[in-house]
């Protein structure tokens, strides 16, 4: 199936309806990401300072969740890390894989300080040995931080 095809029968919404001749953007990417994110109730279930249940050593250095009723690649709903500036939306995303679980994924950053961001890096990074490659908002990358809807 295409990208921006939402399958037989099904209407294509958000971003995706405005795209359907035209080659995906970082931007198409983002605007999908604030339609999920909108739509979907964030459960927190690490709480920023708390060890995580299995492993005492590993504390988070933001509150950590998903999206309800969202289906990330693991099969399980899709992971976010919440900062604390309120209202600022989708930040980034972080793009981990974690090879002794055989296991890829993307981390939304939501609400996050340039601080936070750097935070939810080093610690998928460092502390869980995930990697952490860090993809930015176009529009935040260049500064522009009066995104459209925000």
């Amino acid at each position: 199936m295409p990208f921006g095809s939402a399958g037989p029968g099904l209407p294509l919404t958000g971003a995706a309806s405005a795209r359907t001749n035209s080659v995906p953007t970082v931007a198409d990417f983002f605007a999908n990401l604030d339609d999920l994110v909108a739509t979907s109730t964030v459960t927190i279930d690490r709480w920023r300072g708390h060890a995580h249940p299995r492993f005492p050593d590993v504390v988070y250095p933001l509150d950590y969740g998903h999206l309800d009723n969202s289906r990330s690649s693991d099969g399980a709903e899709v992971d976010v890390f919440v900062g604390t500036a309120r209202g600022a939306g989708v930040i980034s995303v972080l793009l981990t894989a974690d090879p002794r679980k055989r296991d890829v994924e993307l981390k939304i950053l939501l609400d996050c300080t340039p601080a936070e961001v750097e935070q939810a890096r080093r610690f998928c990074s460092e502390v869980l040995g995930t990697g952490g490659h860090l993809v930015e908002r176009d529009d935040l990358a260049r500064g522009d931080r009066s995104r459209p809807g925000k």
